[in-house]
This record gives C-alpha cells, structure tokens and sequence, in this order.
C-alpha cells in the first residue's frame, strides 16, 4: 500500500512512486493503437509532455498527470489517490475523470462544457492528454475507421479550445501535432479514394 505524501518525500521520489502506481493500476491494459502500447505509456508521455515541452516543474500536476486515468479507467478510487498523493493532486485527477454513468456522447459534450472551467493545473492535464491523443491518431491510430479518427481530431479541437490561453508553448504543440495528424488523416483519405 502507498502511503500519503510526506514532508520528506522528495520530488523525485514522489514522481517516481506516481509513476509506480499507474503502472500498477493499469497493467492490465493496452492502448487501443496498432502497436497495443503498455497503457502506462499515455501517462508517462502526458507527464513528459508538460515537463518537456511545458517547462511544468509543480509536482501536484506532474503528479497527478501521471494518475489522470487511474479513476476513470481503473479500480482506483478518488479516496485511494487522496490516501497515496493527497488532495491536491486528487482534485486535479477528479477534475479531468470523466463521469462513467453517462453515456459516451454526454461524456464527449461534458468535456466540451467544462473545459473552460477547469484549474490551470487541470487544462495543462488536459491540454497534454488531447496533444498524447492526437499524435495517437496518426502515429499508434487505434483500429478505428478513418471517419472515426477525424471526428475525434474535430472533438479534441473543441475540447482545447475551450482551455486556451493556459501555456503558449503547450498550445503550440498541441497545433503542431493537430496539423501532422490532419496531414496523416488527409493523405490517409485521398489515397482510399484514388
């Protein structure tokens, strides 16, 4: 069992044991790509994203990055991460869980609505995981129709937009990958019609 974060933990141990416990809760699962990625893989590059390109050093964000599906996608309890991490990063993880008793529609228009409302801490998650996603599409695209594929890249502008202005950096990757996987999905369509 995890224990809470302590005064004495350092940041890198912290980070490390976050990372420790996704992996744990989502060993079971695979991403829905080509390559059936380790899921832990989504986490790690939502988290690398923020330090990397965002220059993001709060650890709660990190931190909680690395957690940001443990609820919606595992056993994981919003109690079970504010034992392990506390309630700073819970907040963050509950703030870009998806409510699971609606339906995948509502879920997608929740997020639309939302997002605008969310904590920094919570658009710089969430900004990250649709920038892991869209590169997704073109780089690892889960065995999805290609109409399917473009309707998420359409989604994932709607979501974003609704947290702009949060990190110009970040929001400029987001574009960049966008650009690459519309240039993917276009060819991707053209060759089909040829």
């Amino acid at each position: 069992m995890f224990s809470s974060t302590s005064p004495d933990e350092s940041d890198a141990s912290v980070l490390l044991r976050a990372a420790h416990y996704s992996a744990r809760r989502h060993r079971a699962q695979r991403r829905k790509g080509s390559d059936a990625d380790p899921y832990i893989n989504h986490p790690l590059h939502v988290a690398s994203l923020l330090a990397e390109h965002g220059a993001i050093t709060a650890v709660d964000i990190l931190v909680a990055a690395l957690l940001h599906d443990t609820v919606e996608d595992t056993e994981t309890t919003d109690a079970d991460l504010r034992d392990a991490f506390g309630n700073t990063v819970a907040d963050l993880v509950a703030e870009v869980t998806d409510d699971r008793s609606l339906s995948k529609d509502e879920r997608k228009e929740a997020q639309v609505a939302h997002a605008p409302s969310l904590s920094r801490g919570a658009k710089l998650i969430k900004l990250a995981d649709k920038t892991s996603n869209v590169r997704d599409m073109y780089a690892n695209p889960p065995q999805w129709p290609l109409q399917r594929r473009m309707e998420y890249l359409d989604w994932a502008m709607l979501v974003v937009s609704g947290i702009r202005g949060v990190h110009v950096e970040l929001e400029a990757l987001f574009d960049e990958t966008m650009g690459k996987a519309w240039a993917v999905l276009r060819a991707e369509e053209s060759q089909r019609k040829a």
